[in-house]
């Protein structure tokens, strides 16, 4: 869940702005085989509601696997290896600081707005007979051949309320207590919306990833007041902006 956003400066005197998203109670709840489905995959609930607010099917989807009922159900796929029993719990120390992970969310809604805000359009002339026709959208049919417009036309509408991936974010805090992760840059969404997070998966950021050594299939619980520890994205992560190297 995203909760908001925040700042911090590193070593350097550069300040970042961060995005805020709290991560609770992330339980498996079904798992998908390629001999029964075809595919692999888990399929993850998060943030635990009554049971009044769910349907009766979701209901017995949830009592069938052992688990609280869910606000939201998620899939994800996995590979064979990483499959994890149902029940199993995954909370922040499952991604590690200095990692990138691509995130998606419902963009926020806009309304009904113009074509040079929708699509970035630059308008018609400010002067020489533009009357009324700076912000236009401009020529969008044909003459007799099509004799129409064609379809996926930038034109005025609705905007934004999309599903919206934001790729490469990179995660510079972890709290484990209060199961809180801190991303570089923005993420899309009001405060309070759902957002999923996922290891990247463009080649440069992934083999990054590789490098840090992730917790597979996820990690373990707990055995020390270190694992409980605030971490932060290593120092190494950040250029000097002020050097010439």
């Amino acid at each position: 869940m995203k909760m908001g956003m925040t700042a911090t400066w590193d070593q350097h005197g550069v300040r970042h702005p961060l995005t805020i998203l709290q991560i609770a109670q992330n339980q498996v709840v079904q798992i998908k085989t390629p001999q029964r489905d075809g595919y692999s995959a888990l399929q993850i609930g998060a943030f635990d509601c009554t049971p009044k607010n769910v349907s009766k099917p979701l209901l017995f989807h949830f009592n069938s696997a052992g688990v609280p009922p869910k606000r939201v159900l998620k899939e994800f796929p996995v590979t064979p290896d990483a499959v994890l029993p149902i029940g199993s719990q995954l909370d922040v120390r499952h991604f590690v600081p200095g990692q990138y992970i691509d995130i998606t969310g419902i963009s926020i809604g806009k309304g009904f707005q113009g074509a040079m805000k929708r699509w970035g359009f630059s308008g018609g002339p400010a002067t020489h007979g533009a009357s009324l026709s700076h912000r236009s959208l401009g020529s969008t049919g044909h003459r007799k051949t099509p004799s129409r417009t064609w379809k996926n036309k930038k034109m005025h509408g609705h905007m934004g309320c999309d599903q919206v991936t934001v790729m490469n974010m990179l995660i510079y805090y972890i709290d484990p207590v209060n199961q809180l992760i801190c991303v570089k840059g923005s993420v899309p969404g009001h405060d309070n919306n759902y957002v999923f997070l996922r290891d990247a998966v463009r080649l440069k950021a992934y083999e990054h990833n590789k490098k840090l050594g992730l917790p597979s299939p996820t990690c373990a619980p707990p055995s020390s007041p270190k694992d409980m520890e605030l971490t932060a994205c290593p120092p190494t992560q950040f250029k000097n902006p002020f050097t010439l190297d």
